[in-house]
């Protein structure tokens, strides 16, 4: 792919995902929510960019800072989140506007980082950002879903109410 079109298309992903956010969501564990990220590291892997060749150490660098900027602003943007369980037993999840702060302090780093790049004279490609942007995704749906299991109905051999079901509902704290 050309390099517009990655960057459409990693705007695109973002504007997507993080409008989607910020309206109530059903938290689906069941749900193959690791998909989009796979698909995404596929779409990064797949072109022949990703490290220079003239400055492989600091390519390298980069794309690990990019990695661990794309993990670490994930985990943030879960934990920034509300998650609830309604009495039917179905968790759901919004945005906070801590959330917000998470995001821009990921796309500061992100841009920071380019820019050291640019000063270093390595040229990026387009698939770091593709694989930050998986990374942040799959990590932010996996502490969902494992947020979400806490709130789930657990069965038990004898529930508060005899029926072998005992349910954690309530908001959890931000």
């Amino acid at each position: 792919m050309s390099g517009l079109v990655d960057a459409l298309l990693i705007v695109f992903v973002a504007v997507v995902v993080i409008a989607r956010q910020f309206h109530a969501r059903r938290i689906d564990s069941e749900r193959r929510w690791w998909l989009l990220p796979v698909l995404l590291v596929v779409l990064a892997l797949r072109e022949h960019g990703l490290l220079e060749v003239h400055h492989h150490t600091a390519s390298v660098l980069l794309l690990g800072a990019e990695l661990l900027i794309g993990l670490a602003t994930g985990a943030g943007w879960a934990w920034t989140t509300r998650i609830w369980a309604e009495p039917d037993g179905t968790v759901w999840s919004r945005s906070s506007t801590a959330s917000i702060a998470v995001w821009a302090v990921g796309i500061g780093l992100r841009a920071g980082l380019f820019a050291l790049g640019a000063a270093a004279g390595v040229h990026q490609d387009s698939s770091a950002l593709l694989l930050g942007l998986a990374g942040t995704l799959l990590v932010r749906a996996g502490i969902l879903a494992s947020r979400g299991q806490s709130l789930r109905p657990a069965v038990t051999s004898s529930g508060a109410y005899g029926d072998g079901t005992a349910w954690s509902v309530g908001r959890e704290r931000v």
